[in-house]
């Protein structure tokens, strides 16, 4: 401030004024961040509340980790929800990118905590399916799996593609009486032997014996519904009982995911399998659900999976899940991928099978 002496003259600035005035303006701030005072600028998270909010997003990411660790907490009814869950468990791990997304918006360190646990819960349960296969052996049967699907306008197309992938068996569903033919001519060059019962078949380059058709139409289908068989397979490293199969498909709607017919048929060919008196088994089909599937467990509680690869087969424009499956009792399947896309809706599927 400047004052005028009476003679109307500007007086000099008085130092003291000065310095009270600048007092009052720090005092008049006084509420202000630290950081603001200084000139710096403060890191957002360490403001209060930082471990306060977020409470919503840390409970979500709990429960995520909680159904991906333990899905069967979730109950089967109503509408197999438990079922419809498992089918697509790995896409869980998309709900752990939307919550760490609300978390950084909401600045919460606490939310991001608790998504340690989803993540370490996915991680377990799907991680190792990235790892490296074994080096292929002396003693692995390759296998390709395909569901070849009832209006593939390609049949032999679709043989050639499987041919080459240079299997010893190739398990088909959805053959026709009027395609058959076509996968019967493209096939034989590099595959003598070969049965079909009902609408699935295996081609084989070793000798097939015992063949016979596996009942596994629920009570409800009506009579010519024939969609599983059993053959042994006289590979260089003993006999081998393989069987084809197509369980029923599943529908999910308002009602949920309807699969008990399918849930019939994995039972019927469970126990076929548990009669089986080789002991090597290999069960190849078209499963209509993924290996989580509890639906499944009468079937796959008793045989080995893949632990290396995703290879999703369904549907062919845009692969959800595998529903494609190779599994084994005594044996050890190897990682799984698909082939290139066929006239089909879905993915072949080949894996190396090694024999124990």
């Amino acid at each position: 401030m400047v004052e005028r002496t009476d003679s109307g003259a500007a007086a000099p600035p008085d130092p003291a004024a000065s310095v009270a005035s600048v007092a009052s303006a720090g005092s008049a701030d006084s509420g202000a961040a630290p950081a603001a005072r200084t000139g710096v600028s403060r890191w957002a998270w360490e403001r209060p509340g930082r471990w306060t909010r977020g409470r919503v997003i840390a409970g979500l990411a709990l429960l995520t980790a909680l159904l991906l660790a333990f899905p069967r907490v979730l109950p089967n009814r109503p509408g197999r929800l438990g079922s419809l869950l498992e089918a697509f468990l790995p896409w869980l791990g998309l709900v752990v990118v939307v919550l760490l997304a609300c978390a950084l918006l909401r600045r919460s360190v606490t939310a991001l905590l608790f998504l340690l646990l989803p993540v370490a819960a996915w991680a377990y349960a799907f991680g190792g399916l990235f790892l490296a296969a074994p080096e292929p052996g002396e003693r692995d049967l390759v296998v390709v799996q395909h569901n070849v699907s009832d209006v593939n306008t390609d049949p032999a197309g679709t043989a050639r593609t499987l041919a080459g992938a240079g299997p010893d068996l190739i398990a088909l569903e959805e053959l026709v009486p009027a395609a058959l033919p076509a996968y019967e001519k493209a096939l034989a060059p590099d595959f003598r032997f070969h049965e079909v019962r009902g609408t699935v078949g295996i081609w084989s380059k070793h000798p097939l014996t015992d063949t016979r058709v596996v009942d596994i139409k629920p009570k409800e289908i009506e009579e010519g519904w024939s969609r599983g068989l059993r053959t042994v397979v006289h590979t260089p490293q003993g006999e081998v009982a393989a069987y084809v199969a197509h369980l029923p498909s599943i529908r999910v709607g308002a009602s949920g995911f309807a699969s008990s017919w399918r849930d019939e048929s994995a039972h019927l060919l469970g126990r076929a399998v548990a009669a089986e008196t080789v002991g090597k088994v290999i069960v190849l089909g078209d499963l209509n659900s993924t290996v989580d599937d509890r639906g499944l467990s009468p079937l796959t509680s008793q045989l080995n999976v893949s632990e290396r690869g995703f290879a999703f087969s369904f549907p062919a424009s845009f692969p959800l899940a595998r529903i494609d499956q190779v599994l084994a009792r005594s044996a050890t399947v190897g990682r799984i991928h698909t082939l290139p896309a066929t006239g089909s809706d879905h993915l072949p599927i080949t894996a190396r099978v090694t024999l124990g």
